[in-house]
């Protein structure tokens, strides 16, 4: 199995997971592979470094003497990735679940309901960075989140 760091036109990090290297060609070259983030199909490889797992070569530190484990502070731990996108999935479906989608009427709808000419709801859609800008001005809360078209179909 190989795994390969990958990045679309815009800089988008994921990773994708291939039987060998000819198989990641073959799918790059039948335009298969796709951003999760904004669904471009121009995908690169990304510069990584081989994990080799030599755990088992390397013996176990002596624990340090009494009383000088409780002034070091624990190491910090990367998170585990498949819990990361399991969390990001999870988070999406919420979204998704518990919001309207009005498309690019975003910016209209957002204000109506800030001043209370519609009912007040959980909101999706598409606003122009200028038209994000001028609700924080108008004090109108807006969160930018990058749904690409795929997820906004139903998700498995």
């Amino acid at each position: 199995m190989k795994v390969f760091n990958l990045a679309c036109e815009h800089d988008h990090p994921f990773e994708g997971w291939f039987g060998s290297a000819d198989d990641y060609d073959s799918q790059l070259a039948k335009g298969l592979l796709e951003c999760p983030v904004c669904a471009s199909r121009s995908i690169r490889k990304m510069l990584s470094a081989p994990r080799l797992n030599l755990s088992h070569a390397i013996e176990p530190k002596a624990a340090p003497p009494d009383g000088a484990s409780a002034s070091l502070p624990a190491p910090a731990q990367a998170p585990d990735p498949r819990a990361v996108q399991a969390l990001l999935m999870q988070m999406t479906r919420a979204i998704l679940a518990n919001t309207e989608d009005v498309g690019d009427r975003f910016a209209e709808e957002a204000r109506r309901i800030h001043y209370k000419e519609a009912p007040e709801r959980g909101i999706r859609g598409k606003a122009s960075a200028e038209d994000a800008r001028e609700l924080a001005e108008e004090g109108i809360e807006v969160l930018a989140l990058a749904l690409p078209d795929p997820l906004k179909e139903p998700v498995q």
